[in-house]
């Protein structure tokens, strides 16, 4: 408990120090100060994504793509400079990842509260338990990219268990 109120003492004083450049990337990688809450500030910022993801829904499949990619280039530049502002590898307060991982795991599915769900779950769970070759990628990547990708493929990882739900709720008849 301790080390986490260090953990958000670091960051605001950081924050304080730091260029406007460095704000805007310590905002946006914390995902407007989600990252600063006390517990699980990665599921907290994986649902406060739901409205972005309903969002990115409204627009055609390819422009979800090119979204979905400039998204992933943002959170790459903002962890990647966060880190450096912070000092640290990864620190808990950059949640922008989950964010992006979140957006893979609903890319081109349907929004809808089953999806939403199934989604959340699925993401945190590959998130968490950093299976094979999430937690090995994770280990390999550095900087900015090191903080993402892994959330990338937790995300592919998610939406592809989504998608065999469904079909095989199709097959069963559902």
């Amino acid at each position: 408990m301790f080390k986490s109120r260090s953990d958000k003492f670091q960051f605001l004083e950081a924050f304080r120090q730091a260029s406007f450049v460095e704000k805007v990337s310590l905002i946006l990688s914390s995902w407007w100060g989600t990252g600063l809450l006390p517990w699980a500030p990665g599921t907290w910022a994986t649902v406060t994504a739901v409205p972005l993801a309903a969002c990115v829904d409204l627009a055609e499949p390819a422009s979800r793509a090119i979204l979905l990619a400039g998204f992933f280039a943002l959170a790459i530049w903002a962890a990647g400079r966060s880190q450096a502002v912070l000092r640290r590898t990864d620190p808990p307060e950059i949640v922008l990842d989950e964010v992006s991982g979140f957006l893979m795991a609903m890319f081109l599915l349907p929004v809808t509260w089953l999806t939403l769900a199934l989604a959340v779950i699925f993401f945190r769970l590959f998130d968490i338990v950093k299976p094979f070759p999430i937690g090995y990628l994770e280990k390999r990547l550095h900087g900015g990219a090191g903080v993402v990708l892994d959330d990338l493929l937790a995300g592919l990882f998610a939406n592809l268990c989504v998608r065999g739900i469904f079909l095989l709720g199709k097959g069963l008849g559902f």
